[in-house]
């Protein structure tokens, strides 16, 4: 092991293979554990054994539910044959640890022009997956909060009260008041004014989509990872990919070849690029705060409230 976290114990070492090892070697031995990137809230290990390499994450036992979550919204994008992710092995709860075992990937960050165009077609075909209605069988996570998908018919109303309204609760639990409460609770009200004239179809979304959880294979293959799932409006991943930055001009050329995106884009981006902004905020800190009050305050003047 590397760093200075302790060596696996023997339970979960045993846990670990029996996960990896599966039916057909149930008791393969673990070769090495060692500590790698690619997690910010959780620790990360690229685990050998009986000739696998998987990526395990580990967290709190508490936190098992955020794996189960991953694992369902890696099952759910695997159903787009135009990407890669990751296969799961399992999840589970070992003492008080939780763990998600995943195929270990090679992968580079998407860069390339000729990586961007096909990543760009990919997503589309992503998002040409359609579901009932929007939102999700059940609530997941964004980063480590909560993410609540109670399904709705319209998707101004599912936007407002499944996406703005929980984030701004939770920053009034954590101390936040004044304009940044009021104005938001305020421009969650108006939120149907933007969709009078845009009324998406609610499409399989990635839901996290920053350039940290995408990237391609070895035969240069969009692949996708820590999801947040749900059926939604395509442009709210789309928003995302541009709020940090890290995708190449060529994937927006190409996704807006496969699939064009409609008048007002740029207006719904920045409501959409609140919800990630203000779940920032709960995360991490008020450093976001400021810029959490400017996009609500750009979009009311926008709506004129």
């Amino acid at each position: 092991m590397t760093s200075g976290h302790p060596p696996l114990d023997p339970a979960l070492r045993a846990a670990l293979s029996t996960v990896i090892g599966g039916d057909r070697n149930p008791a393969a031995a673990i070769d090495s554990a060692t500590e790698i990137g690619g997690g910010s809230i959780s620790r990360a290990l690229l685990v050998e054994s009986a000739g696998q390499r998987c990526f395990v994450k580990l967290n709190d036992a508490s936190l098992a539910g955020m794996f189960a979550a991953e694992a369902n919204g890696l099952g759910a994008l695997a159903a787009c044959s135009a990407l890669r992710v990751p296969r799961v092995f399992g999840h589970g709860i070992c003492g008080r640890q939780a763990y998600l075992v995943l195929e270990y990937l090679p992968l580079q960050p998407l860069r390339e022009r000729r990586h961007g165009s096909e990543a760009g077609r990919s997503l589309a075909a992503l998002h040409r997956i359609r579901g009932p209605q929007f939102g999700w069988q059940h609530d997941n996570f964004i980063g480590s909060s909560p993410q609540y998908n109670k399904q709705q018919r319209t998707w101004a109303l599912f936007f407002a009260r499944q996406r703005l309204l929980p984030q701004l609760a939770m920053a009034r639990r954590q101390g936040q008041h004044g304009k940044l409460i009021a104005n938001g609770e305020r421009l969650a009200e108006k939120v149907p004014a933007l969709f009078i004239d845009h009324q998406p179809q609610p499409s399989l979304l990635h839901g996290d989509l920053w350039s940290g959880n995408a990237a391609v294979d070895e035969a240069g293959t969009l692949t996708l990872f820590d999801p947040a799932v749900y059926f939604g409006d395509r442009e709210a991943d789309l928003a995302m990919t541009e709020l940090f930055g890290g995708f190449p001009d060529s994937f927006y050329v190409a996704y807006r070849e496969a699939w064009p995106v409609a008048d007002g884009f740029e207006q719904r981006k920045l409501l959409y690029n609140l919800y990630h902004v203000l779940n920032h905020l709960n995360l991490f800190g008020s450093g976001y705060l400021h810029q959490a009050e400017r996009m609500i305050a750009r979009l009311l003047a926008e709506i004129g409230g």
